[in-house]
């Protein structure tokens, strides 16, 4: 049997975290959590995801943009698929999308909250299937 996709979901919000977490554990997904991107930093050390959730409004209004970036430009994570999860449009009246948004917002995919559980899978498996191509 193959063994489980290592996701890492960096959100601030405990509520949504969870439900993220819990959606993803019984989808069959082997998951760790970071409320920022400091503590993701930290967690990646001792682990690669293969994939990355990531929030965009944490401890600033672009932390998850910048995370984002800095990882894109890093060898080391360069590859590693990123799902932006975010309410930055209910928020600030701004939407993003990688397809016209790519240089800016280099990341592979991107879900507004409130996340629709199968949206999310859908998401990720998707996400999944093209990186290991």
């Amino acid at each position: 049997m193959a063994q489980a996709a290592y996701i890492l979901i960096v959100e601030d919000d405990a509520d949504i975290l969870e439900a993220m977490r819990i959606i993803l554990e019984d989808g069959g997904y082997e998951v760790a959590w970071a409320m920022d991107s400091g503590e993701a930093r930290q967690l990646m050390k001792r682990r690669r995801p293969d994939l990355m959730i990531l929030d965009v409004m944490m401890r600033s209004p672009d932390e998850g943009f910048q995370f984002a970036y800095q990882l894109k430009n890093d060898p080391q994570y360069e590859n590693i698929p990123i799902l932006i999860v975010t309410s930055i449009a209910q928020k600030t009246g701004f939407s993003f999308s990688p397809e016209t948004d790519g240089d800016f917002l280099p990341v592979e995919g991107f879900i507004e909250k409130p996340v629709n559980p199968q949206q999310l899978l859908n998401n990720i498996k998707q996400l999944l299937s093209k990186a290991n191509n």
